[in-house]
């Protein structure tokens, strides 16, 4: 609302709207004029208020006749001023809406009052009270706006006055506080509306009576003494009052109870983080087929989003094929923990590799039932659930105030449990926590599952593979050997590389190393036959050529579609190599003088093919020579090309001068750096000369 210049009459605002007001009382709004007209129809009694009304000056109009105030336009057939003096005493009061001459002769619609009085002497005055139309009706039509607004307006609406009391409310504002209209009249807000924001809200009301400053839609969080149980969200507007002469302003509010909207807004908000946890997760959990790393991402997917700490443990059974117990002591391992809470939560989370579970836990409860369980850390959780007292201590003091335990269960195996916990910071745990809990573990509980078998066939399939490689190879006095086999890292399956060492009658040795495609178990058992067979051929003094002749019908016979396989038969007599190659990398030949060359002149096919037949080639061997047998694994990876790698191979073979199993460790370690991600094979044979003596291998 706004106010009229200083010492202008109401309508002179030219900001004025239909509710405009201006300080002070309602006769202040509203000027009001004060005239007597006596027996005889003059005036006789002149106020300051109607000169202001009028124009007239009391000298002017004292003992005129009071048709001066009118235009000579008659009022039912007689003069405007007759017509108020005959009404006002013939029927005691009276009122009407006249129009009315102004001093500067502008004509103005103006109310009177009039009535009679008498004075001394027993004369009789007609008194008037006058007061411009517009006025008037502006002051109704604001009063009836007001008196419907408070009667019938659903939001909250409140006058307060400069000390921030109740002065009027309507009914809907006391049925948001659950107390009548008049408990609130001469009482504070800060009686009705409690809140806990430290004295915010009622500064800020404060502000709007001292400063004028109106604030919109803010929102606020209380109770009510009359709705103590129900916490509401309000949605306020505040506004300054008219000031009244000598007293500070008042407050006028709407207030709009927002809570089942914010409420709504809060649960919309959480469904769509719980979609986008869940989103993250899938992306996340499952990137390998490592049980260990897939409890972790499960641990770095919740926290601190969902939680402030959480631990996977791992079931661990005594037979793999045990099924679930509910009577029986409960037996984990802890493969990944995280917390964001400062000590002691990381040595809570972290300090325990292996867990004891007594029978009626409830762990034991969640496995049973197969669904999450919510429950608070208190006396009755860590009887049932924690055995020792010191771990008890470490989970009072980490901060932790509620649990909540998600069975890890996938294909009918109980894998596990994972438990999220809340400090109480956060709000409690609700049931559409324990709905995306669920699913979370149910997704890592799978994930699992699929690294534990996939762990499992890798265990079977390396094992398989262990068992068909040669333990021991022939290291005679015309060849010493040195080997190194090292199995592809988690990311793939085991390979199917092999390699073998042979002392042949009458004084040769063999030396064999293959690849066979694939991975896993079938390339493995694929493997073990080609070795095993290579071995007992290699027996019957075949040449190399007619060996791989052999070795390849058998490769078709048994389905072996590709596999490549190395071929060198030394006679240390003659100092002579054989070499045939079925598809395999060529072999590397260290000189005694540090030199390095590739013997590749007789690359054939690959074992499996058919219908190709295999060539041999001869070099000479010298006291101190090197032959350098290896598989792809060694020397290609992933963004290096493989004759780069066979150029590192070299380049380490030429500057190598210690024994052979430092030159292989040292080849290792160069070349693979990290797990590699295939099989990889190096066999290194130092070269002998019978009854040359030579030099120390």
């Amino acid at each position: 609302m706004s106010s009229p210049r200083p010492g202008g009459r109401p309508g002179d605002d030219p900001a004025a709207g239909p509710l405009w007001s201006e300080p002070g009382t309602l006769l202040e709004h509203v000027a009001v004029a004060v005239l007597g007209i006596d027996e005889d129809g003059r005036i006789c009694y002149w106020g300051p208020g109607a000169q202001r009304l009028f124009g007239h000056g009391a000298s002017d109009v004292l003992s005129r006749p009071a048709a001066v105030l009118f235009p000579a336009a008659p009022l039912d057939g007689a003069g405007a001023a007759e017509r108020l003096a005959e009404r006002g005493r013939t029927l005691g009061y009276w009122r009407a809406r006249v129009p009315t001459l102004h001093r500067d002769g502008r004509v103005f619609d103006c109310g009177f009052r009039v009535f009679p009085v008498t004075g001394a002497g027993g004369r009789s005055v007609i008194l008037g009270l006058a007061s411009e139309s517009a006025g008037l009706d502006r002051v109704k039509t604001n009063l009836a706006f007001l008196d419907a607004l408070f009667a019938t307006c659903p939001i909250g609406l409140v006058m307060l006055d400069e000390d921030l009391r109740y002065v009027h409310l309507n009914q809907a504002l006391a049925d948001m506080d659950g107390t009548p209209i008049e408990d609130h009249i001469g009482r504070t807000t800060a009686e009705f509306m409690i809140t806990s924001d430290g004295g915010d809200f009622q500064r800020m009301l404060r502000a709007v009576a001292d400063e004028g400053r109106p604030v919109v839609s803010a929102l606020v969080v209380l109770r009510t003494p009359g709705r103590p149980d129900r916490e509401q969200v309000r949605s306020v507007s505040l506004f300054p009052l008219s000031r009244a002469v000598g007293t500070r302003a008042g407050v006028g509010g709407l207030l709009v109870d927002v809570t089942d909207r914010e409420q709504a807004l809060v649960e919309a908000a959480a469904g769509r983080q719980r979609l986008a946890l869940l989103d993250r997760a899938a992306a996340r959990i499952g990137t390998t087929l490592d049980v260990n790393v897939t409890a972790r991402e499960l641990v770095g997917t919740v926290v601190p989003e969902f939680c402030d700490a959480s631990v996977v443990e791992v079931v661990e059974w005594k037979d793999e094929r045990e099924v679930f117990d509910p009577e029986s002591v409960l037996l984990t391992r802890r493969i990944a923990a995280g917390t964001c809470l400062p000590p002691p939560a990381p040595e809570l989370v972290g300090g325990l590799e292996r867990v004891t579970y007594p029978p009626g836990s409830t762990i034991h409860q969640a496995l049973t039932t197969g669904r999450p369980v919510c429950v608070p850390v208190n006396a009755d959780f860590m009887t049932r659930t924690v055995i020792h007292q010191a771990r008890a201590r470490l989970l009072v003091d980490s901060g932790l105030t509620s649990l909540l335990i998600a069975p890890l269960i996938a294909r009918g195996t109980v894998q596990g449990i994972t438990m999220f916990g809340r400090s109480g910071s956060r709000p409690d745990f609700t049931a559409e926590d324990l709905s995306l809990a669920g699913e979370l573990a149910s997704r890592a509980a799978l994930c699992l599952d699929n690294a534990r078998l996939y762990s499992r066939v890798q265990d079977i399939a390396l094992t398989l593979q262990r068992a068909l490689l040669p333990t021991a190879l022939a290291s005679g006095p015309a060849v010493r050997v040195a080997h190194r086999y090292l199995p592809g890292s988690q990311a793939t399956e085991v390979g199917g590389d092999w390699y073998d060492v042979i002392d042949l009658p009458g004084g040769p040795v063999a030396l064999l190393v293959g690849d066979v495609m694939g991975h896993g178990v079938p390339a493995a058992a694929a493997m073990g036959r080609l070795r095993i067979t290579a071995k007992a051929l290699a027996r019957q003094n075949l040449a190399p050529d007619s060996l791989l002749e052999e070795l390849d019908a058998c490769a078709q016979d048994s389905g072996i579609a590709y596999a490549t396989c190395l071929y060198i038969r030394y006679d240390p007599v003659t100092g002579l190599a054989r070499i045939a190659n079925a598809g395999h990398l060529p072999p590397l030949l260290r000189r005694a003088n540090g030199t390095v060359e590739s013997v590749d002149e007789v690359l054939g096919v690959p074992l499996g093919v058919g219908g190709v037949p295999f060539r041999t080639t001869e070099i000479e061997l010298h006291d101190g020579d090197t032959l350098a047998l290896y598989t792809d694994g060694l020397v290609e990876a992933r963004g290096i090309d493989i004759d780069a790698g066979i150029a590192a191979l070299r380049t380490l073979l030429e500057g190598a001068s210690g024994t052979l199993e430092e030159t292989a460790d040292g080849v290792l370690a160069r070349l693979l750096p990290e797990p590699p991600t295939d099989d990889a094979v190096i066999v290194l044979a130092r070269i002998r000369r019978e009854g040359l003596g030579g030099a120390p291998a």
